[in-house]
């Protein structure tokens, strides 16, 4: 249990169109109404560097990049976001809720784009130095309902990852395999919830596999 005062950083993960940013900002308005300083951010992006850099790797031209490539941009940005945003806010007692953190890498350009494992934790390590969060919940959809969502959204423009040939169906199996071989390694830190349903109802299974985490 985190006692009130005391920073914890909560992180959100899931494939595409799992709801993930929907669902951190309801959380982060429960934490809100139950009197915690919250920081709600998300990656790529969160700072100045960040959001340049997320620019390059959702809306550049397909084909423009490989695996490898998105891994050291992720890491750039990470970097940043650590060092301006989320440690100060972890240093002063704030609740951290980001969606998407290091294990997207892993998940992503490792299991997905097929680099090695090792050189990615390698990355992660260096650009985050070592932070890690304190709960992860991987808010989980199989891929033809994520993509399905994606693909219908009807505000919400398609990035590369959901464009290029290169990131297909099979890409997008392999993520959320990466995904749940992730979680249950680290069982500890991990909760998987199912990302269906209503947003009220997948906000309800996040705040039970994170409740404990608060004195509230």
């Amino acid at each position: 249990m985190v006692p009130t005062g005391a920073g914890a950083f909560v992180t959100l993960e899931g494939p595409d169109g799992a709801g993930k940013s929907i669902q951190a900002a309801m959380l982060a308005e429960r934490m809100r109404a139950a009197g915690r300083d919250v920081v709600l951010t998300r990656e790529p992006g969160g700072t100045e560097l960040g959001e340049r850099i997320r620019l390059i790797l959702m809306e550049s031209s397909p084909g423009g990049h490989d695996a490898l490539s998105d891994a050291f941009l992720f890491n750039a940005a990470r970097s940043r976001l650590v060092g301006e945003v989320i440690r100060p806010a972890l240093e002063r007692g704030s609740l951290v809720i980001c969606d998407r953190f290091a294990d997207s890498t892993l998940a992503y350009q490792g299991y997905g784009g097929q680099q090695p494992i090792a050189v990615l934790r390698s990355l992660c390590e260096a650009a985050t130095g070592g932070l890690t969060p304190d709960r992860t919940v991987l808010v989980d959809v199989p891929i033809e309902v994520g993509l399905t969502r994606r693909q219908g959204g009807a505000t919400k423009e398609l990035t590369r990852f959901e464009l290029e040939d290169a990131h297909g169906a099979e890409f997008h199996q392999r993520v959320r395999h990466g995904y749940l071989e992730l979680a249950e390694a680290e069982a500890d830190r991990w909760r998987v919830v199912d990302g269906r349903g209503a947003p009220e109802e997948v906000a309800r299974r996040i705040w039970e596999v994170v409740a404990d985490l608060f004195a509230v």
